[in-house]
């Protein structure tokens, strides 16, 4: 087993990325494409979610492959951006023979970014057919990108104490050629934590840290502030402006079913490094996509799809830059 230290999901074969943002308005979308078509399955958890084309992933329905999985800001607004992933895909004849015509299957998740920018654009038909061109098999632009361009984590306070996040991907080679990537697009509620220390890396600020005390912790930390009176009375009105989303990818040969099961098995990836996660604030989406046809132990194409999922959140924090008034963990 090699760790790729700086890989992406497209080291999948049959996978392709490509970004597309309006920087002003702080809003994008990412698109994830499988022209050749990819068995599917989702695991949304967290009370807030914002998807479209899910249930046709479920394994007792009709339809085996998807083509694209798109990532989008912008809310429910956001998923108009997957009309242009499918005129995109339509134009290149990719899609479900239905006899007279072929129908692009494009399942698609959201977060909402429509706080820190401009809240009246969001990303469109226009802006998903774009992010399809921008697509390649390079790895994948990380930080204030894509779906990433507004994500942010640890709104616990509201926007006034949160930090930028943006999207990351991580990749792992095992053996006999089996690949799992996974990119995430990374706008918690919550915290992210480094999970070799125990440490916020990015979160909810200190409010006494803005105020005046420069030896106050930098962080509120949210799980703690949760239980305190201050914090019980927050989360009656707290910010509904969360949501990771994300795509894990192998080239071991899953069905349906075991598609699922490994999308459930990487939400554990999110659970490690993100405090709390799976909220009511949150509508945490994983898709899960196989592109190839090599045989692999199902239970360990899941656990490792949790490790990348971790290190892609880790790295969207990394990569993050300070925008928009929103400070990042590096820069």
């Amino acid at each position: 087993m090699i760790k790729n230290e700086h890989g992406s999901i497209t080291d999948v074969p049959g996978i392709k990325v490509g970004h597309a943002e309006n920087i002003k308005a702080a809003t994008g979308c990412t698109v994830i494409l499988c022209e050749k078509g990819a068995v599917g399955g989702v695991d949304q958890r967290g009370g807030a979610p914002g998807t479209r084309e899910t249930d046709v992933l479920n394994p007792v329905n009709l339809v085996d492959v998807v083509h694209a999985v798109l990532l989008t800001g912008g809310s429910a607004f956001g998923l108009d951006a997957v009309s242009g992933v499918m005129r995109y895909l339509e134009e290149k004849k990719v899609g479900f023979n239905v006899g007279v015509a072929r129908v692009p299957i494009v399942p698609a998740a959201v977060l909402f970014d429509l706080a820190v920018g401009d809240a009246n654009i969001r990303p469109d038909e226009s802006m998903g057919f774009q992010a399809c061109k921008n697509a390649s098999g390079q790895p994948v632009n990380q930080g204030n990108v894509g779906a990433g361009t507004g994500a942010t984590v640890g709104k616990l306070y509201g926007m006034k104490s949160a930090m930028k996040a943006g999207v990351g991907s991580a990749s792992i080679r095992l053996s006999n050629g089996v690949v799992v990537g996974a990119i995430m697009a990374v706008n918690a509620f919550g915290d992210v934590i480094d999970p070799e220390t125990n440490d916020i890396l990015a979160g909810t600020r200190a409010i006494t840290q803005k105020i005046s005390n420069k030896d106050a912790p930098m962080f509120a930390n949210t799980l703690e502030s949760m239980c305190k009176p201050a914090g019980k009375l927050i989360l009656r009105i707290a910010s509904k402006s969360n949501t990771v989303i994300g795509v894990v990818a192998t080239n071991a040969k899953l069905n349906k079913a075991q598609a699922t099961r490994v999308a459930m098995m990487a939400q554990d990836g999110l659970a490690r490094v993100i405090r709390p996660a799976h909220t009511m604030m949150d509508g945490d989406t994983i898709f899960a996509l196989s592109t190839g046809n090599k045989r692999f132990d199902i239970s360990t194409i899941g656990a490792y799809a949790a490790e990348v999922v971790a290190d892609a959140i880790l790295n969207a924090i990394r990569n993050a830059r300070t925008d928009y008034g929103i400070p990042a963990c590096n820069h």
